[in-house]
């Protein structure tokens, strides 16, 4: 198992998700460093001075963001916009273009670990 923490920049509306609790899949492209997260994992979520640490339960690899979707619950990757599948894949491709989707998608399943954390700037 991969020991080191890692801290991923988040948007806030998938922020709050996961600090609610409804959002409990994180859906990246296939960089290298994604690829070395695995199960067991600690991830911090960052978004602005905010803070959330989770744990990695699970990582799925899928061949295009159509196939993760095809799997995944939407309601876990995308809150209320996961009801809509063709519109949580608009949202998610206008977060990564084609090249980047063509690196592969990995779905990350996290379990929440504390509340969220403010730091002072």
């Amino acid at each position: 198992m991969n020991g080191r923490r890692r801290v991923l920049n988040i948007r806030k509306p998938y922020f709050d998700l996961i600090a609610s609790g409804i959002k409990t899949v994180e859906v990246r492209v296939g960089y290298a460093s994604m690829r070395k997260i695995e199960a067991g994992q600690e991830l911090t979520f960052a978004c602005g001075d905010e803070r959330l640490r989770t744990r990695v339960v699970r990582v799925t690899e899928y061949g295009s963001f159509e196939e993760s979707l095809g799997h995944e619950d939407l309601v876990a990757i995308g809150g209320e916009i996961g009801r809509d599948r063709d519109g949580l894949l608009d949202v998610i491709r206008a977060i990564y273009p084609p090249e980047k989707e063509r690196l592969g998608v990995l779905a990350i399943g996290v379990e929440k670990l504390g509340n969220s954390t403010a730091f002072p700037s």
